[in-house]
This record gives C-alpha cells, sequence and structure tokens, in this order.
C-alpha cells in the first residue's frame, strides 16, 4: 500500500476526544496490549498528530504519529499498527516467519506468498482469513510487515503452503516507515531458539514436498522432506547471518571493499583531486554488492576521514585539507598491492536481475513547456481567433495571434511597417492609463513583449508515458537553501521536488546513505500538500549531483546551487 509515494492531505494534532476515542477503539482492536501499554502507545499529553493522506491508489489513509512516527493508521475503518509500533510490543500480532531475502520482494509491493513461509517446530500461527497478521525473518522476532491473512491456517496446510499467504499493507522500508525516523528493526531473539536460520526448519507437512526456490518457484522433481529442510536451510539465509563474524567487522571488510573496488574500477588519474565526500557518495556507494548497505557509522572507523586515514598509512592515498574542513584525495598509489590484487567481483544473476528492472523505469525528468493564458481584460484581442477568457497558449501562437491581428485590421503603419498603430482594442490590452492618449504606434517587438508581459503565466508538464499536466500560476524551480540551526549548525533544505515527479521521501533516502547524514522529510511552511527535505550539513554538492548529473534535470529548474561549498584548488 505504502510502496509508492503517497500525497498528505492534512497533519493536524488530535483532539482531547479523539484520542480517548482512539484508546478506546485500540483496546478493541488489540486486546493483547495491557493498559500501561496502551497508555504508553497513545499518552495522554504529549503530541499526537492526526495525518489524512491519499496513497498511490487512490485509498484514503488516516495515519496516527507520535514522537516524529506513525504508530498506527486506519483504513476503511480498520486500525493498523505500524512496524515503529510492532517494534516496541511484537506478540500483538499472530506472526508469519519468512527468509531475509524475502523482505526486498515485499518492500517492493509483492504480498507473502506461502512458499517463502519458514514453518517453525510450534507450528504455523492460527488465524482465520481476514486476521490482522505480522511478518518477521527468521532469527530475529521484530516484526518487517504487516498485512491481512489470505487464507485461514488450516487452508494453508490442506494447500501444501502453495498461493498467497499474507496480503501485505505496509512494510519496514516503505514510505510510510521513511516519514519516521527510518531506525532499523531491533534485533529481538525468537521465543524458541530453534527458530534461528542455523537450526533446522521444521515445515510440518506430511510426505514429499518439492524443493522451493526463494522466490517460492518449485523446481522439477520430488525430494524427501528431509533433505528439502535442508537444502532450504542451507541456501536461504543471507550470507551476513552465516559468516559468524561480528557486524562491525564486517561492515570494516565491505567499507574496504567498496574503497578498493572505486579505486580500481572508477577513480581516474584525471578526476584528483577529488573530494573524499564524492569519492563515498559517486564511487563507493555504487561499488556496494546487491543486498548489503554500506553504513560507515557501523563500522569500528565510524567516519570517512579517520577510514582515510588508516588507508593513508598504508600509503594507498594521500589525503589533504585543500579549503578549511573539505579533505580531498590528492594521490593514489594505483601499483599498490592492495589495489592491484583486489578482483572485481562479477554482477551476480540477482544483481543483474534488479539492475534490468530499475532499467525498466528509470526517472526520466518531464517535459515542461512554459505557456500563457488568457485573462479577462484581453479577452477582446483573441476572440477573432477562437479563444476565450482561460485559454492557454503557448508563446509562438501568441506572436502569430498579434501578428495576424495587427495586419487584419490593418494596424501597420504604411510609412514605417516596423511599427504598429494602436487600435482602441490594443490600447485597453497593453497600455497603463496615463500612456492612453500618448501613445499612439509600438514597434513589433515592443508591442509582442507588452502582450507576453500583460498575459498570465502558466505551464504544462508531461512525464513520459503519461497525459500532460496543465497548470496556471508561475512554475516554481526546485528550490535549495542553505539554513542555520541552533548551535550555528547548517542544513541544507530542498523544496518543490513533487512538481518534477521527485519523491520527497526517495530523495531524503539517497542523500541519507550518501551523505552520510540525517534527513528529515516535512510539510513545506507555506505550501499545501507538499514536503520539504532537511539534510544535516551543507550538502548541495550532492544535490547537485543527484539533479543534474543522475536525474538530467535543466539547470534553470533548480535555484540555490551556487551555495555549494566550494573544492579546494589546484
Amino acid at each position: 500500500m505504502f510502496a509508492k509515494a503517497f500525497r498528505v492531505k492534512s497533519n493536524t494534532a488530535i483532539k482531547g476526544s479523539d484520542r480517548r476515542k482512539l484508546r478506546a477503539d485500540v483496546t478493541a482492536a488489540f486486546p493483547a496490549l495491557g493498559t500501561d501499554q496502551i497508555s504508553e502507545l497513545i499518552p495522554g499529553k504529549e503530541d499526537l498528530n492526526v495525518v489524512k493522506l491519499y496513497v498511490h491508489k487512490g485509498d484514503s489513509v488516516t495515519v496516527y504519529a507520535s514522537g516524529g512516527n506513525p504508530i498506527l493508521f486506519e483504513l476503511e475503518k480498520n486500525l493498523y499498527p505500524t512496524v515503529y509500533t510492532l517494534w516496541a510490543y511484537p506478540d500483538i500480532l499472530p506472526t508469519f516467519i519468512t527468509w531475509p531475502l524475502v523482505l526486498e520482494k515485499l518492500v517492493g509491493g509483492a504480498d507473502l506468498m506461502l512458499p517463502g513461509v519458514v514453518v517453525p517446530p510450534t507450528g504455523l500461527p492460527q488465524v482465520q482469513q481476514g486476521d490482522l497478521c505480522a511478518i518477521a525473518l527468521v532469527g530475529n522476532r521484530a516484526p518487517v510487515a504487516i498485512g491481512v491473512a489470505a487464507m485461514s491456517t488450516a487452508q494453508m496446510l490442506a494447500s501444501g503452503l502453495k498461493g498467497k499467504g499474507v496480503s501485505v499493507l505496509h512494510t519496514y522500508q516503505d514510505h510510510l516507515w521513511r516519514s519516521g525516523d527510518k531506525s532499523s528493526p531491533p534485533a529481538i531473539a525468537p521465543l524458541d531458539p530453534t527458530d534461528s536460520c542455523e537450526e533446522k526448519v521444521h515445515l510440518g507437512l506430511q510426505g514429499n514436498l518439492k524443493s522451493l526456490t526463494l522466490d517460492g518457484e518449485e523446481e522439477n522433481g520430488q525430494v524427501p522432506l528431509r533433505e528439502a529442510s535442508e537444502d532450504t536451510s542451507s541456501r536461504a539465509p543471507s550470507q551476513d547471518s552465516l559468516d559468524g563474524k561480528p557486524l562491525q567487522e564486517q561492515m570494516d571488510d565491505l567499507l574496504l571493499r567498496c574503497f578498493l573496488h572505486a579505486l580500481k574500477s572508477r577513480v581516474k588519474k584525471a578526476d584528483l583531486p577529488l573530494l573524499t565526500s564524492t569519492l563515498l557518495g559517486s564511487h563507493m556507494f555504487s561499488c556496494c554488492p546487491e543486498g548489503q548497505q554500506l553504513d560507515i557509522k557501523k563500522s569500528s572507523y565510524k567516519k570517512l576521514s579517520k577510514f582515510l586515514q588508516h588507508m593513508q598509512q598504508e600509503q594507498i592515498v594521500q589525503v589533504k585539507e585543500l579549503s578549511k574542513g573539505v579533505e580531498s584525495i590528492v594521490a593514489v598509489d594505483w601499483r599498490h598491492p592492495r589495489i592491484t590484487s583486489f578482483v572485481i567481483p562479477e554482477p551476480s544473476l540477482t544483481s543483474q536481475t534488479v539492475q534490468e528492472v530499475s532499467r525498466e523505469q528509470p526517472y526520466l525528468p518531464p517535459d515542461i513547456k512554459s505557456l500563457y493564458c488568457v485573462p479577462a481584460n484581453m479577452t477582446q484581442l483573441f476572440l477573432e481567433s477562437g479563444h476565450k477568457k482561460g485559454s492557454t497558449l503557448e508563446g509562438s501562437e501568441v506572436r502569430k495571434i498579434i501578428t495576424d491581428y495587427a495586419k487584419r485590421n490593418r494596424l501597420v503603419d504604411a510609412d514605417n511597417r516596423n511599427l504598429v498603430k494602436l487600435d482602441p482594442i490594443l490600447c485597453d490590452c497593453i497600455l497603463e492609463k496615463n500612456e492612453q492618449h500618448l501613445v499612439t504606434k509600438l514597434p513589433w517587438d515592443c508591442l509582442l513583449t507588452r502582450c507576453l508581459k500583460n498575459l498570465q503565466p502558466a505551464y504544462q508538464v508531461t512525464f513520459p508515458g503519461q497525459e500532460p499536466i496543465l497548470k496556471k500560476g508561475k512554475l516554481c524551480p526546485i528550490d535549495i537553501t542553505l539554513e542555520l540551526k541552533t548551535y550555528n549548525k547548517k542544513v541544507t533544505v530542498v523544496r518543490n521536488l513533487e512538481t518534477y515527479g521527485l519523491d520527497p521521501c526517495s530523495v531524503a533516502a539517497i542523500l541519507q546513505q550518501r551523505c552520510q547524514a540525517s534527513t528529515i522529510v516535512s510539510p513545506a511552511p507555506g505550501a499545501k500538500d507538499s514536503l520539504q527535505v532537511q539534510v544535516q550539513g551543507n550538502q548541495i554538492h550532492h544535490l547537485g549531483q543527484l539533479l543534474l548529473e543522475e536525474y538530467r534535470l535543466p539547470g534553470k529548474y533548480i535555484q540555490g546551487l551556487e551555495k555549494a561549498p566550494k573544492p579546494g584548488k589546484k
């Protein structure tokens, strides 16, 4: 439901009577929650907002937000907890278990298919068709999705675990999750230790079962139940859960791998000096293996500068501060054994598939046309050409209409064909009051300029494969500003992304990763149904790269890029 961006209709503080009603509704909907837990979830005095929004399919959804996070959402008078709430109370719903690699499909909008469900020794949770249920990953009880059961438990078992199991409504990493603080699921140990991914999986079915691939497709041939279980166990867990290394050590390895990959395949001598932030945002992140996410804060280095200091000590690179507070890589030893011995990995089949899918629907900038709208006081000038009040015209059409009008009414000066005599209609349309009895003729270019100036602005936006969207008023560019917050901390704020078909939450997620800085998506002040993205620090350089080079938006539609930090001079 929230796999694509939604549109916020309103965001208001909850009333006291509505707060009491919400408590009663939550008590009825989730009887597993105790009185104290409900008081924690819906506090009596803390801020609680009611956000009304429209999802991409057109459904109207009410979201309740507390402490900056969505905690509940209401659809067709039914209440659902968000993943943020389920992380605090993981046992309030019956929970199905699936493999970590299935999560990507759920985030993309897929439902949970039964071949991807892992049955623990205690058996499947008992549900009836239409019951609300949660979805967790093997080895962690923290739910990553919620939905409604597509069939009862008995029907699931009778089907041999085939078909749809759960119709998914909301997931970790979807746009509803992104509207909160974007925290990751906590590590909550399974109630039964045999439920972890290193232990055997008991499917609880009799007889033989066809072996299953991760996406639920059946392979040919029958195999004994024991063999199918063992094969599934060996293939399904992610590499991170099996290599036995602590998370910090894994992140150190991934950081070094992406660094060496970037130096060997992407960075050229002509690129030097290279901003360290550009190395990370434009090169290292794109070298990250599919299915993994590079997060320096989870490494032992914590900061890119400390990692690069270590690489400098190994004499792989040389880093200098070419301008105050801005570090750049000024030299690379491409003959260093670390670089020469590094083998660039072949892209996996899964990675190639993901790349092919992403290429099918890349962001393409819209085609934008400046238009002019006929106001009431200029209607008489355009009536003869078949246009009335409110008609929209391109600049070339306006010029042709004015030229034809002048020639048809014999207004071209016989002695000087560069001048046009002004009749009463032209006088009313383009002259100021103090000019009415003074100006009788105008040059062609001045006449056309005045006509265009007095028409009302409008524009047309056409996204690839979609019908044109006509808007009246002036086209607002993407506005990038640098603001000073408390303690003299700078933040980069970007507004008006929606006009150009860009999802603020998606842009915020990209910037958060590339800049390694916190981001906030909030309603834009003074703008109806519009969001702004706030990024910690001066990140205009990264924004410029994203908007101009990757999204290929023309620079004339972006204002504020000149405030980017200046790199050190060579």
